[in-house]
């Protein structure tokens, strides 16, 4: 029989990915990772037929453990939140690798991921991402079979929100605020001015602008020239639905820093808030907008 590391090694992505969606850090799920490691070395498994259930099981109790454990994050000043959590790791952990990481799954997800109950996440994560069944994460949950689905159920609900508009109405607006964003990315000034109204108005909280600007800006080309002095910042954007409609959720590393509402009128941005104060963000009911 081959060595248990090799045999590990060769489920360590699979455990990776799985903790990852579950803590929605990087450095925790390879902390997750590395104790599934240390449980299975000190563990007799000869009987276990099925080394990669096993092991899903362990590292989802693991991460359930973790989550329980979570006290509520530090409302550090936002100044200090976008510098320490945006612009790079301070755990150690790579960066860009967490970015690419955090694009592949979806920022938004992660964001929305982050406001379940550590039950229901779980439930959430095993059964309709990695396809385990309700039987197999009950244990994990000690919860029934039908108290599980409906942890699932209730997790799936808030993932996927509740447009407070028509679909094509969200489909228009969507197109709109994904326009704004790539505009925004290029550095196209004449890009933002082909969707912003001309009268359009930004309202934001202090603390989510550089020092000097304005909370408040009216004026299609003033919007658009400071929109592209952020154009850094938005690498760690992606539209989401925002209280019933499309907004935008800027989450380094999967951590919700900022929110954008908008109101869109004719094909425009007519106005939008940059609400980024720990209390304003709670507040606002997130999910996930459809592919």
């Amino acid at each position: 029989m081959r060595p248990l590391a090799d045999r590990f090694e060769e489920h360590r992505g699979h455990l990776r990915a799985v903790a990852y969606r579950m803590l929605g850090s990087l450095s925790d799920a390879e902390d997750a990772v590395q104790e599934t490691w240390l449980r299975l070395d000190r563990t007799d498994v000869a009987g276990v037929t099925n080394l990669g259930g096993w092991l899903t099981t362990v590292v989802s109790r693991i991460c359930l453990d973790m989550l329980r454990s979570r006290g509520s994050r530090r409302e550090e000043p936002l100044e200090q939140r976008l510098g320490e959590a945006a612009w790079g790791a301070q755990d150690g952990t790579d960066p860009e690798r967490e970015a690419v990481l955090a694009d592949s799954v979806g920022r938004a997800l992660l964001v929305v991921l982050d406001r379940l109950a550590p039950a229901e996440r779980i439930a959430l994560v095993l059964h309709d991402m990695f396809a385990v069944p309700f039987e197999e994460i009950a244990p994990i949950l000690d919860r029934s079979q039908v108290a599980t689905k409906k942890l699932a159920s209730r997790a799936r609900q808030r993932v996927r929100g509740s447009a407070a508009v028509s679909s094509a109405d969200l489909a228009r607006h969507r197109q709109v605020v994904e326009a704004f964003l790539a505009a925004i990315r290029a550095g196209d000034l004449e890009g933002l001015l082909a969707v912003l109204d001309p009268h359009v108005v930004r309202h934001a909280d202090a603390a989510a602008l550089r020092p000097g600007m304005p909370t408040r800006t009216q004026g299609a080309r003033n919007v658009a020239e400071e929109s592209v002095l952020l154009a850094a910042r938005s690498r760690f954007a992606e539209p989401a639905l925002v209280d019933g409609a499309v907004g935008i959720v800027v989450a380094p590393r999967g951590r919700l820093l900022v929110v954008l509402t908008l109101t869109i009128e004719d094909g425009k941005i007519a106005a939008y808030d940059v609400i980024a104060e720990p209390a304003r963000l709670r507040e606002l009911a997130l999910a996930v907008l459809d592919d």
